[in-house]
C-alpha cells in the first residue's frame, strides 16, 4: 500500500487537484506545505491532527514546510458568517514565536512567516503583479465568499484570496513548493494559487485537502466544556488531554485512530474488533490517548496522567503529588485557605446544601478527606491536613469532589 491508498484507508484525502497526484504522491520527492495563521499562541488538537500529514508525507520521501501567517494573519481568513476580529502586530509576533517553537520541537519541519515577503510589497506592485491575475466572477463563485455576500464581507478578507494563492506563488518560485495540503475548507484558496502559478509561471502545482475532523454531530472535534484542547501542557494538561481521549464517542473513535495515530491498519483493525465486541474496556479510546500524548508530551507525561486517573478512580488521593492533584482538579469548585470544620465546607464547596445534609453525609461514610472517610461530624480542617501544604481534597460520595486551595 502506498502513502496515497493509506491516506485514503485513514480517511485523510477529500478533494484533488489532480488525478496524476496518486502517483506523484507514491513515487515521493515532493516539496509541499501546509498553513495556519498565528491567531493563538498555541496549536491545539485540531491543527495537531492536520499538520500530522507532514510526518506522514516526511517518511514517505517528501519535504515538508509549515507556514505560519504573519502576514495573513494581521487580514484574517474569511469566517462562514462574520468578520475576524483584527489582531495587533505585537499579538501576531509573540503568536508567531510560540507557534514556531511548539511546531519546530513536535515536526521538526522548516516553518516559514508570509510576512517575510508580504512586508516589501506595495499596493501597486501588489495590484500589478498579482490581482490582475484574479477574475471577480471567479472569486466571487468560491464557496466562502458566496455565503459572505448576503451577510457583507469588506475587500480587505475578500483579498485574502489572493494572499493566500500569493503564498503557494511565493514558495513555488522561491522553494521549489510544487504540492499544497490543507483542510477542505480551503480548497477554494488553494485552487487560486494553483491558477496564479499557471498563469504567472507557466508550471503545473497540485493539492489536495483533508476532511475536516469532526464529532457525531457535525460540530468539530477537539473541544471539551467549550475550551479548545490546546498542545501547550500549560494550557490543557496530560491528564486533561487523556481524559478528553479516554471520553470520545464510540462511534468515533476509530477514525480518530486513523487521523492522529501512526498505528497500522492491522492495529486500528483489531482495536476496532475490541470496542466492537467490548467497548466498555475502552481498548481504542486508551490506545489513542497514549499514542496522541506521548507523540505530544512523551511517555513522562503520559504515565503521569495513567496515574492521575487511576488514583482518582481508586481514591488514592494521597498517592498524587500537590503538581498532580493541580492536573487532576483543575476545574473542580473551591474554596481558598479554609481552616474549620467539615460541615462548613462541604456547605461552603457546594457538596451539601446544609448542615443538616452534611452531618448526613458525614455519618454515613460519604465523606472523604484526602481519601480518608471520615465519619467524625466534629472534624476540622486546617492547612496541616494539606498535601505538600497546598491541597485538601473532599469527596463525597463517589464522583463528587472539591479542593481545598492554601
Amino acid at each position: 500500500m502506498g502513502i496515497y491508498e493509506e491516506l485514503e484507508w485513514r480517511g485523510l484525502i477529500k478533494d484533488v487537484s489532480d488525478p496524476s497526484l496518486r502517483e506523484k504522491l507514491n513515487n515521493g520527492g515532493m516539496t509541499f506545505y501546509i498553513g495556519t495563521d498565528p491567531t493563538g499562541d498555541s496549536l491545539h488538537i485540531g491543527h495537531f491532527s492536520s499538520f500530522l500529514i507532514c510526518k506522514r508525507l516526511k517518511d514517505s520521501g517528501h519535504n515538508p514546510i509549515i507556514l505560519i501567517g504573519g502576514g495573513t494573519g494581521l487580514i484574517g481568513d474569511p469566517k462562514p458568517d462574520s468578520e475576524r476580529p483584527m489582531i495587533t502586530y505585537q499579538e501576531v509576533e509573540h503568536n508567531y514565536n510560540c507557534l514556531k517553537t511548539q511546531i519546530t520541537k513536535l515536526f521538526g519541519c522548516e516553518v516559514v512567516n508570509n510576512y517575510d515577503w508580504y512586508k516589501d510589497i506595495n499596493f501597486i506592485d501588489y495590484l500589478r503583479d498579482f490581482g490582475k491575475y484574479f477574475n471577480i466572477n471567479y472569486m466571487l463563485n468560491k464557496d466562502i465568499i458566496a455565503r459572505r455576500l448576503d451577510a457583507g464581507i469588506t475587500y480587505t478578507e475578500f483579498s485574502y484570496m489572493i494572499m493566500q494563492a500569493l503564498d503557494f506563488w511565493y514558495l513555488n518560485k522561491h522553494k521549489n513548493v510544487t504540492l499544497q495540503v490543507a483542510g477542505q475548507d480551503q480548497w477554494g484558496n488553494i485552487t487560486a494559487g494553483i491558477e496564479l502559478i499557471r498563469k504567472k509561471e507557466g508550471k503545473e502545482a497540485y493539492s489536495f485537502t483533508m476532511p475536516l475532523l469532526t464529532k457525531s454531530d457535525g460540530s468539530k472535534f477537539g473541544k471539551t466544556n467549550g475550551k479548545a484542547i490546546w498542545l501547550d501542557i500549560n494550557k490543557t494538561s496530560a491528564y486533561e488531554m487523556y481524559q478528553f481521549f479516554i471520553n470520545s464517542e464510540d462511534s468515533k473513535v476509530i477514525d480518530y485512530l486513523k487521523f492522529l495515530t501512526f498505528l497500522s491498519k492491522e492495529e486500528i483493525e483489531e482495536l476496532e474488533r475490541k470496542n466492537n465486541e467490548a467497548p466498555h474496556l475502552r481498548e481504542a479510546h486508551k490506545a489513542l490517548a497514549r499514542e496522541v500524548i506521548t507523540f505530544i508530551h512523551g511517555k513522562e507525561a503520559y504515565d503521569e496522567a495513567i496515574k492521575i486517573s487511576e488514583a482518582l478512580f481508586s481514591g488514592n488521593i494521597k498517592s498524587l503529588t500537590a503538581d498532580e492533584i493541580a492536573q487532576g482538579f483543575n476545574e473542580l469548585p473551591s474554596i481558598e485557605s479554609y481552616e474549620g470544620s467539615l460541615v462548613d465546607a462541604l456547605i461552603s464547596s457546594h457538596l451539601a446544601s446544609s448542615k443538616r445534609e452534611a452531618r448526613e453525609f458525614i455519618r454515613n461514610g460519604a465523606v472523604l478527606v484526602n481519601g480518608d472517610k471520615i465519619t467524625d461530624e466534629q472534624y476540622q480542617l486546617s492547612k496541616d491536613l494539606a498535601i505538600e501544604g497546598k491541597f485538601i481534597v473532599l469527596r463525597r460520595g463517589k464522583k463528587l469532589y472539591a479542593l481545598i486551595k492554601y
